[in-house]
């Protein structure tokens, strides 16, 4: 599958290690020299800002989507190849999924997590055929993994919908992960194919 554009979710503060500011400036690297669009919150805040600046830096594109209301608080980040000011965080995250070919979280909070999730089970309704990816940075979304786990132990998600979500520490591996074709069922147990779709 090719990746074209990929969104990125994270957080609007730098967290207290430095090891994930450094891998929001490879992630935004590594996105430019492939010459993939980044698409992300539109901030210049955070590891949102690390994200954008690393892959300008690098002569990428960057797309930013952000909410009027935050516009308004001046978190925009006004250098950026393009920026949509939007009304809603509803339409902020439908027009970040319309733009890209699938997702990464990187450490984050609360939004990241939100985020990351919206688009899991969009994928898994076949609202769209779109992966997302955790880049676990220094163990941070190994209990997400755990939890996965957890709910396919506990028979919530299907073993055949696990594949809609994959998890590394190494950005290489988890972008060949996010580039492999789509494999999994729907919530049902059906192929997306025999789903008609929205």
């Amino acid at each position: 599958m090719s990746l074209s554009a990929i969104a990125i979710f994270c957080g609007s503060s730098f967290g207290n290690d430095p090891a994930y500011a450094e891998a929001a400036r490879l992630t935004g690297r590594t996105l430019a020299e492939r010459d993939i669009t980044v698409v992300y919150g539109g901030g210049h805040v955070g590891l949102m800002g690390t994200v954008a600046d690393a892959a300008l830096e690098a002569g990428g594109r960057v797309i930013g989507v952000i909410p009027r209301q935050l516009d308004d608080r001046e978190l925009a980040h006004h250098a950026l190849t393009e920026l949509h000011v939007v009304e809603s965080m509803h339409e902020r995250k439908a027009l970040m999924a319309e733009l890209s070919d699938a997702f990464i979280a990187l450490p984050g909070g609360a939004g990241t997590l939100e985020e990351i999730a919206e688009q899991w089970t969009w994928a898994q309704l076949t609202i769209h055929e779109k992966p997302s990816g955790f880049l676990d940075v220094a163990g941070f979304w190994a209990p997400m993994r755990d939890l996965l786990d957890r709910m396919v132990g506990s028979g919530f998600v299907r073993q055949e919908q696990s594949g809609i979500v994959s998890f590394s520490d190494n950005l290489d591996e988890l972008l060949t992960m996010l580039a492999a074709p789509p494999s999994w069922t729907d919530k049902w147990g059906k192929a997306n194919e025999e789903v008609p779709q929205p």
